[in-house]
This record gives C-alpha cells, structure tokens and sequence, in this order.
C-alpha cells in the first residue's frame, strides 16, 4: 500500500465518485447558510441538509464533496490526547433519491481495496442489527466471511436526529495491527482502544421518525456517506495520529522549531504542540471564511481558538507573532484542495496578527494578576477562585474566562462560574446608567466612535446610481470588523457612495453592494461625524472585506419616489406661505417612497376651504411642468436670490439651492425630480396639531397616491355590495337607510310609551308610604335611560306627590332612575342621595339633584336588592 498523502487521498476519492456520475462540488463555507441550528457546519452533510429536506433540488441526484468542518464541543481536550481536533475534513458521496445500498457498499469497498489499496482482510464492516439486507450485500455480493460482519445496535448503527428522515447505518473498521491494541484478550471490532479504527460510514436514509418512534418508509431513499479524510491518512501512512499525518506534520515540526524542542520528549510540551497544530489550521480556514474575532458566537470561538494558541506558544517560550508564520504554512499545505486560501493569504495574515498583537498587550498584565490570585488562593485554603476574582480579569485586563479557566485546571483548581455569571450582569445594569448618566455626547456610545477620524466618505448619487468604490472600514453592532461574512449584520463605509443618507427629513436610500460572490443589503444610510456615510444593513452572502473593489446600486425605484415626495414638500411650503402667511416656517418633515409629513408654525387649525386652496396649488404647479434647478453657489448669492432657509439650520460656506420654476427656490441637500410633472398628483389627507402653534400636513403624491385611490376605490366596491347597491348610488341608499331607520326608531319610542303606559296600572299598586311619603320602587324590562325619565314623570304625575324609583336593566346593564315632587323635598327626600345610595347594589354609581337623578350599574342581579332598599334610605331621609 502506498503512503498517500492528504492532498493526494482527496483528489482520489472525489475524482473516484466523479467517474461514478457523481457531481463533483466544492466545499461549502464554514459558515451555516439560512441554518441556525449550527454556529459552523460541522459534517459533510450539513451543508447539504436543503437537498435531503426537498426544500431545494440538487444540482444532481449523485454529490460528492471534501467539507472542511469545526467541531467545538471538545476544545477543552484538543492537545490533551492525540485524537481530538477542532478542524477536519469530511469525505463524502451522496444520492438524494438515486442509488441505494447495494451500491454505496460497493464503491466503499472498491475505494479503500482497490483506488487506496487497503488489504481486504484487515477491513471489517458492520450492520445495524437488524438490517439483514446490509448483511447479505457484504456477505454475499461483496464476499465478506460472516464472522467479520459484526452487528451492533441502535446506539452505534443508526443514525438520528429527533424526527425526520433516519436509517440504519454500516460502517467500516480498519485492523491498524497489534501495536496499537489494548493487549486485552478478545480485542475486537468495537474496542475502544485505537487497533480497530473506523474509517467509513454509510449512512441509509430510509425510514422517517414522526418523532415518537414510530417509523415509516420514505419514498425518496437517500444516502449520506462520509469518511474522516484526517483518519484515512492516518491509516494510509501508518502514523500515530492525526498530528503525525504529512500536512499537519509539517505544520507541527515548525512549531517544534520554532520552539527549539522535539515532539514526543515531554508530555506537557507536547499538548502545546498539538494545541497550537490544530488551532492555528482552525483559524486560517475559519478567516478564509470571513469569520472574524469578537466576542458572540463563531467569533467568539475564532478568538478562543487564537488565544488558546497563544498561551499555549508563551508555554513553548515562543516569541509573540509566530501564528502567521504557521497560517503560511497552512495555506501553502491546503492550497491545493482549497485555492481560496492562497488568495486570501495577506487577509488571514493580517486578521491573525492584528488579533496577536491585541492579545499581547492584555495578556502580562493578566498572567500577574491571576498569579497573585493563586497565592491568595493558597493562602486561604481554597481551590476556587471566586467569580468577582475571575471578573476583573476578564473585564479589567481582558482575560478570556475560559483561558483563566484552563490555567486553574492544570493546577487541579477551578472557578465559581455562577459567581462570574453575576459580576457580569451587575457590570451590565451599571454600565448602562452610567451610559444613561454621564454620556457627553447625551447618546450611547456606539461603535462607530472608535473609527479613525481621517475616514470620510463622499457623495456621488446626485449624478449616479450606480458606482464603483473601495471599502474602507467595516463594523458589526460592537466592533471594528475587517470582514463580514454571510448572515451578519453590520456597516459599510466606502471613499464614494452614490447612496443617499437620511438628512434633511428623507429617508435614506436602499439598494445592494455587491462583490465578487458577495452580497450586502442596504437598509438604512446615516451620515456621521467627519463626513462618514455608513451604509448599515447586512451580508445576504458571501464575503466582504477592508480594501475590496465594491459596486453600490441604489434602488432606482425607491429612489424616484422619495425625490417625487421630496420635491412636492417645497411646492407645499410655498402655497402654505401663500395662503397662510409668510409666517409660515418648515418645523420638521419626513420624506419617504410612500408618503410625505410637513410640519410648519401656525396657530390655528387650518379650515377646509384653506387647505383645498393650498392643494390646488400645489396641483397647478406640477401642472405647469416647472424645470428644477440646482446649483451649488456662496451661502451669501444662495441669500440674494430670496431662497429659503431651514429656520436653525446650520450652514456651509456653498450651499445647494433647489429652484423650481419662478415659483419655489429653497436651500436643500435632498434627491429632487428634474421636472415637477413627474411628482404626478398631489393629496391631503390630513391636518393636525403636533405642538403648541405647529400643524402637520399629511400627504400623497404619484405611486402613493394611486395606491391610495385603489385602496378607497375597494372600499367603495365593498360598501356598495354590503349595500345591495352600485358605487355611483351608495350615497342615496345611505340616505334611503337612514330615514327609513328614524321611521323605525320612531315606532320603536311610541311602542315602549305605550308599553309604559300599560303598566302603570300594575305598578300603582305597588305605591307604598314611607312616613307620610309615598313611594313607588319598581322595575321594568328593557327601557333606557329617556323612557325611565319619560315613565317617571307619567308615574310622579298619577301619585300627586311622593317618591318614584324605577330600574330597567338591557344587555347585562342596568340604569336608575329616581325622582322626587315639591313636597317630598321639604320632607327631607333627596333623589341624588338616595340613587347614590342604592346604585352599590348593581355594581355601579351615580347621583344627581334633589328632585331628579340616575345611575347606571353591571350587576342586573342586584336590582331586587337596589329597590327593597328604597324605603330604608328614605325613611333614614325624612325623619
């Protein structure tokens, strides 16, 4: 067997699977696209999850691909032992619905025997337990002795994930000999010691999980195999382990050079070696990617990883900067499988040293004040070091938790992490109210204090759309960034943008920066301090770095809107000055592609002929198809030609002056039409005070106003159908409804008069004395407050003289009703006091005049209760 290497076990296997129909693509970015389930893809598979899902047709039923992958979980033992590393490349062929078992076996099989010339007999696949047809492939079709085809169950041959597609699995195991063995008697296939090594698994995807383990057949049988690339060198080559294959070899021995010790001499040393091996590969592969450090999520664990490696190179004595040295060596050693790393060579440089050198400064300091911890630590008996303690580290010198971590457990010590969680959030509540308190600028700082003040942007949209220019700087939410990658929010600057930023009341322009492969979407543009566009939005793919060549298009149709708004807002300010007064001055605006907002002082609500006056104005003035002119001249000529000024405003020595015809000219940076026929129509929809002596005009001009028309146009369709009628009678059934609901309303009254009338027959035999008083206390169905007054007065009317009391009650409220005669006042009765005495009992309140008063009450059930107390509160009154 010959001793391939890494680079060479690559090409074979994909140009293997190439010659078997399989489409041969490249490797997926490190970066999870549209998946947030992984912070990194982290198997071949994943990034291919869309063509087992169906939510994407594949390129070709057949796929292979060398995916270069990063597993985190176990960072903490990477350089412990010899088998785990972060970075690692995953082999794999892939049927979304095409061939099945039968064949995955065989080109495994025909693989590693015949393309790598793996010795059959040393090869020994296994099954799932029950999957028989697996089984009779290998022992039949591929010939494989029953006694080597080991059957393992669902723990270690069936792959799973929740619900979803799954299937049995069959994977192949390699006899590396005796010298690797555990000595054990019966050391076999399923040992944990390294003799038997896994080097291939295929997966069937066969079944689907409904997630409470039921499992049925899928129509589209996939095959998802894969094989380590890093471990079949192992094999190939008869090494040790991964850190001992040709290319990471390489990469080891320079560190052992430039530390000036040997590998294999000393253990410590030698978990130096592998941690700063595999890490600086993570790195430079993660970089090539656009991941860059910071302190969340893929960032977060592309710092860890550099840092850790630093640590471990000061453990080695190794002078600071030596990382870019060993990422040359990465790239020249990968290059072949992965050419974006050789063009991305000074990027992954200068990111990795930038990051060193700002590890550097921190670290000193840190490693002192941790050591004096530990002397503490010592002298107090205690073995943890507490959570305040590990907090200033981290927030004072800027120590990593986790590399303070990693230090105390080398000395058997470790760290009170809840106590750490806390002095963090206290940190946080009061880092804001300090923000809050004591901000000199009266705003939270934002990361775009820290860009260099020399950086400025300048503005070409007035004359393009379209335009080429070299990004400058790049920021996320938090920090100066030298690249966005796929998924991220952030910030763009550039020399010259054709991108409008918000200012002067208009919104800013959208649109896309586009780079290569590399998409960013523009969602907001704002101006800052020293002449900074930044161009804020996010990465919708790809990968955009300081330096590189972008072309910037605004959104053409956005852009025509908000300049049609913008340009009807000056034509607004000249009629309101018109109609209203020079008086008139702007207060405000809001200008964007649908609507425009003009606030102006005024004192007094505009009347309805005034502002049907100022919009036929403006009407006209779009009418007469006035050219718009621009200039840019002397503040001091801009004054003499009469142009408006924003009151307050501040500004330069030139100025940009709009003229619209001999009919408006203003002081304005913003986007304008060339004619004033294009801004179309123009609407009021409203007219309101914001402010004390300012009112704000809300209005519609071309798209918006048409959108607008439809809109109201649907509605009349609607309101006309509810009305069994056409649009052009709609007001004519109203009003044919309207009088024949007063005629109705009408009858309905005299009923309940008559009905009322009716019973008071019944009720006045319910009259009653209270102290020489007479007193009716009675209750009615379904009558409102007017027919109680109306009965009340019929009722008072019959007694002569007395007290009356009526409740009604009507949809689950009641109304009360009490009034009181002449000489039942002089008695003492009081009508106010005595409903504002009973109203309790329905829940409610209320009160009124001696002589008359009502309440009204939600409790329909306490009416009994309300009237019976009638005569108590009366008698209590007149005494």
């Amino acid at each position: 067997m010959k001793a391939y290497g890494v680079n060479e076990l690559r090409r074979m296997f994909l140009d293997f699977f190439e010659s078997k129909g399989h489409l041969k693509m490249k490797s997926f970015s490190l970066v999870p696209h549209n998946d947030n389930s992984l912070l990194l893809i982290n198997s071949g598979m994943a990034p291919l999850k869309p063509y087992f899902t169906g939510q994407e047709i594949p390129p070709r039923r057949r796929v292979t691909t060398c995916q270069k992958c990063i597993r985190t979980g176990d960072i903490e033992n990477v350089g412990k032992t010899a088998r785990h590393g972060t970075f690692f490349e995953m082999l794999g062929n892939f049927s979304f619905g095409d061939y099945f078992k039968t064949e995955a076996i065989h080109w495994s099989w025909e693989f590693l025997t015949e393309v790598v010339g793996l010795d059959p007999d040393r090869l020994y696949p296994s099954v799932y337990e029950d999957d028989d047809e697996a089984w009779k492939i290998w022992n039949e079709e591929i010939g494989i002795a029953p006694e080597r085809i080991f059957r393992f169950g669902k723990e270690d041959n069936f792959w799973e994930h929740g619900s979803g597609p799954c299937g049995p699995c069959s994977e192949i195991y390699y006899d590396r000999g005796e010298k690797y063995g555990c000595g054990k008697p019966g050391c076999t296939v399923g040992c944990e010691c390294d003799r038997y090594m896994e080097i291939w698994n295929n997966v069937f995807s066969q079944f689907d999980n409904d997630g409470h383990g039921n499992y049925s057949e899928l129509k589209q049988k996939n095959i998802d195999t894969g094989m380590g690339l890093e471990r079949l060198a192992c094999i190939v080559q008869d090494v040790d382990s991964m850190f001992d294959i040709d290319t990471l070899k390489a990469l080891r021995d320079q560190v052992c050079e430039i530390a000036g010790v040997s590998y294999g001499d000393n253990e410590s040393t030698d978990v130096s070696l592998r941690v700063i091996t595999d890490h600086v590969r993570s790195v430079t592969f993660m970089i090539s990617d656009g991941i860059m450090p910071s302190n969340e999520g893929r960032g977060y664990v592309l710092r860890r990883l550099l840092r850790r490696a630093c640590r471990h190179g000061r453990l080695l004595n190794i002078a600071p900067g030596f990382l870019t040295d060993l990422a040359a060596t990465v790239i020249e050693g990968s290059k072949d499988g992965y050419p974006e790393l050789e063009e991305k060579k000074d990027f992954i440089m200068n990111v990795i040293r930038k990051e060193e050198e700002q590890f550097e400064k921190t670290i000193d300091q840190g490693l002192v004040i941790l050591n004096e911890m530990k002397e503490k630590m010592a002298e107090e008996g205690t073995k943890t070091l507490s959570g305040e303690d590990a907090f200033k580290l981290y927030d004072t010198y800027g120590f990593p938790i986790d590399l303070t971590k990693e230090i105390l457990e080398e000395e058997g010590m470790d760290i009170d992490e809840e106590g750490f969680k806390a002095a963090m959030e206290v940190q946080r509540q009061t880092a804001r109210k300090a923000r809050k308190a004591t901000n000199y600028m009266g705003a939270d700082a934002t990361v775009y204090e820290s860009i260099d003040p020399s950086v400025t942007s300048k503005f070409v949209g007035y004359e393009h759309l379209e335009y080429e220019s070299k990004i400058t700087v790049l920021t996320t939410e938090e920090e100066i960034v030298d690249a966005l990658s796929d998924g991220e929010r952030g910030t763009i600057f550039v020399d010259e943008t054709p991108f409008y930023a918000t200012s002067g009341g208009q919104e800013a322009d959208h649109g896309v920066i586009k780079c290569g492969d590399g998409e960013f979407v523009v969602e907001d543009v704002k101006k800052m301090l020293g002449g900074k566009i930044g161009h804020i939005g996010y990465m919708a793919k790809g990968m955009m770095k300081v330096g590189d060549q972008v072309t910037l298009t605004v959104d053409s149709q956005r852009r025509v809107l908000c300049a049609r708004n913008h340009s009807a807002t000056h034509l607004l300010q000249k009629a309101l000055r018109t109609v209203l007064g020079t008086h008139v001055e702007q207060s405000g605006s809001y200008v964007d592609d649908k609507r425009l907002r003009f606030d102006f002082s005024h004192f007094s609500a505009m009347t309805p002929e005034e502002l049907q006056k100022v919009e036929d104005m403006v009407n006209e003035s779009i009418s007469r198809s006035l050219p718009v002119v621009i200039k840019n001249m002397p503040i001091e000529e801009a004054r003499k030609t009469g142009a408006q000024a924003l009151f307050g405003e501040k500004y330069g020595d030139i100025v940009r002056v709009v003229n619209m015809g001999d009919y408006s000219i203003e002081f304005c940076g913003g986007t304008h039409v060339a004619n004033t026929s294009e801004i179309g129509a123009f609407k009021i929809l409203s007219e309101s005070g914001v402010a004390a002596g300012v009112r704000r005009i809300e209005a519609l001009t071309s798209k918006g106003l048409m959108d607008y028309y439809g809109e109201l146009e649907q509605l009349l369709h609607e309101a006309a159908k509810l009305l069994k009628t056409t649009p052009d009678t709609v007001s004519e059934k109203i009003a044919h409804l309207q009088a024949e609901n007063k005629e109705l309303h009408s009858e309905v009254e005299s009923l309940k008069s008559k009905l009322a009338k009716d019973a008071m027959g019944d009720v006045m035999d319910q009259v009653e004395e209270v102290a020489g008083v007479k007193v009716i206390a009675v209750s009615v169905e379904d009558m409102d407050m007017n027919g109680l007054r109306d009965l009340g007065d019929q009722l008072k009317e019959k007694i002569g003289e007395g007290v009356v009391v009526i409740a009604s009650s009507a949809n689950g409220k009641v109304s009360l009703m009490a009034t009181a005669t002449d000489e039942a006042m002089k008695k003492g009765a009081h009508a106010g006091n005595l409903i504002k005495a009973i109203a309790s009992c329905v829940g409610g309140g209320g009160g009124g005049r001696p002589n008359m008063a009502q309440a009204g009450g939600k409790n329909p059930a306490g009416i009994p209760d309300a009237l019976a107390k009638v005569k108590e509160v009366l008698a209590e009154q007149i005494k």
